[in-house]
């Protein structure tokens, strides 16, 4: 199964290489300028372009393995804005730009919120161009082609709109003179609307299949993660995840296959990347191993999620963390070691492979949210749940764990805690305490004992500055971020 999904990176490749070949512009590439939603006039001409470009919204979302403060590296950077900003994790040294995260002091000029920004509308602008050049294909891939592209368009929005509230909604390939709706921002309500559509568009008209490219279960699982996240529509919630969990998805009985076998029956949806190749490869596994990223170490594990997890992740513990060998008072994420090595004895030497050239893929969706999500929709906004649906599956992801006493009542703590240790270092923690109303709490709790100056409004990221000051002052910013 391995070589399978290393064949479709494969053709991916090729078919990027063909893309760069035959189109006029060079669309593959993350546009380095902060308006990246926006475009000239530029058509694709065959049905075999326009699935080039659904490549390239998947090239954005991947991002580039660079460390230029130009680029942009898509889901690559998205534990700054995510995970840092929650009780898992922090930069080692707490210094420089990446520990606005650990103290809630981030700044509209933040380059590293900038780079997601930016990144995020590159993939946005390169679904709306697929969407807008769908009338050279075939009528049947159409259906398909089109549901893709609203796939990871309503995936990118997803994640904006959770981060950044309401937000300019770039629905169509926009010029530079189309001001309103390039710096305009309209409700998160409206966001929402928009997400769900596409969401049900595309589970509508995509079925089940590589692990790297979008698909029906994989939009009913993000879909139900919506309606959790409007605290609205469980019965429907519980409805989409049920369908899931009748889709052929299971638990890897190893929980470190998760991460190291990567074409694996657990992954719902992922971004795929291949090592060794610098255009197709991710150095984040790097980055959270100080001595052997280009940085200092980022995305180090709290003393809090630590506690955490030796307490309640049972045999998920030893493969989520470990000692940092160059200072063993801390602790590394290690659910991401580069192509699963663990760097030797020192714990930076890596032979064979450039470990800045890593090829773990990153999963985005796998069958265990699916199962606590399902959990969560039963409890419905409530304290607890004692429906045995809902107790079946918590039960199962705990079972994998090794904890097989047997549950009879599940508390919104309990299952807030159980995805801190099974989704641990995944980028859900921060969006799990917002989700289930428990951000205020924890967060402030959490700051007050590490030096942060948390408070509410921290739950939403600043506008970047540099956005701002392109609208000329027609673009707001969120409360707080003067």
């Amino acid at each position: 199964m391995k070589n399978i999904i290393n064949k479709i990176k494969f053709l991916a490749i090729l078919t990027l290489v063909f893309s760069i070949v035959s189109c006029s512009e060079d669309f593959l590439e993350p546009s380095p300028t902060p308006d990246a939603a926006i475009s000239g006039v530029d058509f694709y001409k065959t049905e075999e372009q326009v699935l080039s470009g659904i490549i390239g919204i998947y090239d954005a979302i991947q991002g580039v393995n660079d460390t230029r403060s130009d680029t942009n590296h898509g889901i690559q950077m998205e534990f700054y804005v995510t995970e840092m900003r929650s009780d898992n994790t922090r930069t080692k040294s707490g210094e420089g730009e990446a520990s606005q995260f650990d103290f809630f002091t981030v700044q509209p000029t933040n380059g590293l919120v900038a780079d997601h920004y930016r990144s995020a509308y590159n993939a946005v602008f390169r679904a709306n161009k697929v969407l807008e050049n769908l009338d050279v294909v075939s009528a049947a891939n159409k259906a398909k082609y089109e549901a893709e592209a609203r796939f990871l368009r309503a995936y990118t929005y997803f994640n904006l709109v959770r981060l950044y509230g309401d937000l300019p909604l770039i629905d169509k390939v926009i010029t530079i003179e189309d001001k309103d709706t390039q710096f305009t921002r309209v409700p998160a309500a409206q966001v929402y609307e928009f997400i769900i559509a596409d969401f049900k568009f595309a589970i509508q008209n995509l079925s089940n299949g590589s692990k790297n490219r979008a698909s029906k279960a994989a939009a009913q699982g993000l879909l139900a993660k919506v309606y959790l996240t409007q605290n609205t529509n469980y019965v429907e919630a519980q409805v989409l995840l049920e369908d899931v969990m009748k889709s052929g998805f299971i638990l890897e009985p190893n929980f470190e296959d998760v991460f190291y076998n990567e074409d694996n029956k657990e992954v719902i949806f992922s971004i795929g990347f291949i090592s060794g190749i610098t255009q197709d490869s991710q150095n984040f596994s790097a980055e959270f191993l100080n001595g052997v990223g280009r940085t200092v170490g980022v995305n180090y594990v709290t003393n809090d999620a630590k506690e955490a997890l030796d307490l309640l992740g049972g045999n998920r513990t030893a493969v989520s963390y470990r000692n940092d060998f160059l200072q063993t008072t801390q602790n590394q994420v290690a659910k991401f070691l580069p192509n699963g090595s663990d760097g030797g004895a020192d714990g930076k030497t890596f032979t064979g492979f450039d470990p800045r050239l890593a090829g773990n893929d990153w999963v985005v969706l796998r069958y265990a949210d699916i199962l606590l999500m399902h959990a969560e929709a039963i409890m419905a906004g409530g304290q607890d749940t004692s429906v045995g649906a809902a107790i079946n599956s918590f039960q199962a992801v705990r079972d994998r764990a090794g904890l097989t006493t047997p549950v009879t009542t599940i508390t919104k703590q309990e299952l807030l805690d159980e995805r801190r240790v099974e989704l641990a270092f995944e980028n859900h923690r921060l969006f799990d305490l917002i989700r289930l109303g428990e951000a205020q709490n924890v967060l402030s709790t959490f700051s007050a004992a590490t030096g942060g100056s948390f408070s509410s409004t921290d739950l939403l990221l600043p506008i970047p500055q540099v956005e701002i000051g392109l609208s000329n002052g027609k673009l707001s910013q969120n409360p707080g971020y003067n």
